[in-house]
């Protein structure tokens, strides 16, 4: 029997009405003739208020039992998917991640996958049920405790899912229509891709697009695990949605076919520093140390007199996510007072937004960074820092450019057209 991986996120499972909706979806599909395994996130609002109480109780809580009140949201869900899909006569039954058992790394808040057995829920299939629905965002650890995945983790239990069971599909049920060129608050002519790659909807996720969470997207690729976004609240068909897939099921790809920008961000200076073998290790070294993700980094001629510094200095820049900006002037204050690195100034900018094209056909087509960087141009938008990977460039620039920028980027290469 073939089989369907189907995840709804807490919108779209918010009430009872909702939950309603989603099982008569999963109903269609089992309707279809596919075995159906769904994946449910707790109802909206949930985790947060869980987390809260977990706070309010013990600041410095144990993280064990952190995970034994936040897994609880969709413990819920769990349950009333399976009790409204028996209601309308599917043969259904709920799992906790220990039942299945989803096995995890010992990390609590942060559990990675280990292994999915399929022995239970296969015996269950085989037994007469149609619908499997399992409490996303929740695993066991090696010593019998419940582990959780993070925040967005339902996502990537859903892909697991699909990767383990060998599924024709995994279905991501949201409260978006599919994944569109950029952000349509933005960009009014932005527009629903039908297929989009697994590598640029990685680097979309990566850059700010939160259609989906980015261990998922990197689960799917991982094991070639095709992903469909679309809507909890329209109806749907074959052809509905954005498939997330392999490049080798698109014909054609564009040369950009998506812009990210995110606000999320910060530009940290360190002004005069060595200019000699080892400098950049002995910086990202403590960064690395202290859990802070640096992304953009550029090396420059140091601004300081030279006079005052013999020998060759020079400014090293970088950013990270600012909520990152203390834990990394925390490191480097401490390397420095270790005599690790020097440096004259620490300077943080938290006013820049991060601004990306990206796209597949970047490999075989020139001249994309001469067109994004005139585009800007045009704008009077002035770039702090550049990178670039195979399939993206990204820039940092003021934030108060960054829809203006969106926008520009999205007419300059066309994205409105199909």
């Amino acid at each position: 029997m073939p089989l369907l991986v189907m995840k709804f996120g807490g919108t779209s499972v918010a009430d009872l009405d909702r939950i309603r909706n989603a099982a008569r979806k999963v109903q269609r599909e089992v309707d279809r003739g596919y075995d159906v395994i769904v994946i449910v996130s707790a109802m909206s609002g949930k985790t947060n208020e869980l987390v809260g109480w977990v706070e309010q109780t013990s600041p410095l809580f144990d993280a064990r039992e952190y995970d034994a009140v936040v897994s609880s949201g969709e413990n819920v869900t769990a349950g009333l998917m399976a009790l409204t899909l028996q209601e309308m006569g599917v043969p259904a039954r709920s799992w906790q991640g220990w039942q299945v058992p989803i096995n995890t790394t010992a990390a609590h808040s942060a559990a990675r996958f280990e292994s999915i057995p399929r022995a239970n829920l296969d015996q269950k299939f085989a037994e007469g049920f149609k619908v499997a629905v399992v409490a996303g965002f929740q695993g066991l650890g090696p010593d019998g405790r419940i582990t959780t995945l993070g925040r967005g983790g339902s996502d990537t239990t859903a892909v697991a899912f699909a990767a383990a069971f060998a599924a024709e599909r995994c279905d991501i049920y949201t409260d978006v229509d599919g994944v569109y060129t950029t952000d349509p608050r933005i960009a009014s002519k932005a527009r629903k891709l039908p297929k989009i790659a697994f590598e640029e909807m990685l680097e979309l996720a990566s850059l700010g697009a939160k259609v989906l969470q980015t261990r998922s997207v990197e689960l799917a690729m991982r094991y070639k695990v095709r992903l469909r976004v679309l809507s909890s609240f329209e109806d749907s068909d074959e052809n509905s949605g954005t498939l997330i897939c392999d490049e080798d099921e698109i014909m054609e790809s564009k040369v950009v076919n998506g812009v990210a920008a995110s606000r999320e961000e910060a530009k940290i200076t360190l002004v005069t520093v060595a200019d000699r073998p080892g400098i950049s290790a002995s910086i990202f070294a403590p960064l690395a140390d202290a859990g802070v993700n640096v992304d953009m980094i550029v090396q420059n001629i140091s601004e300081k007199d030279y006079e005052d510094h013999p020998g060759s200095v020079t400014d090293m820049t970088f950013s990270v996510p600012i909520n990152q900006v203390e834990r990394a002037k925390k490191a480097m204050e401490e390397a420095k007072a270790a005599g690790r690195i020097a440096y004259d100034e620490l300077v943080v900018d938290t006013d820049v937004a991060k601004v990306s094209v990206v796209g597949i056909g970047m490999r075989s087509h020139t001249g994309v960074a001469a067109r994004m960087f005139k585009a800007l141009a045009d704008e009077n938008i002035n770039i702090k820092v550049i990178a670039t990977s195979e399939i993206k460039i990204s820039v940092l620039i003021d934030r108060k450019y960054m829809e203006l920028a969106v926008q520009a980027l999205h007419d300059a290469f066309g994205l409105e057209a199909a």
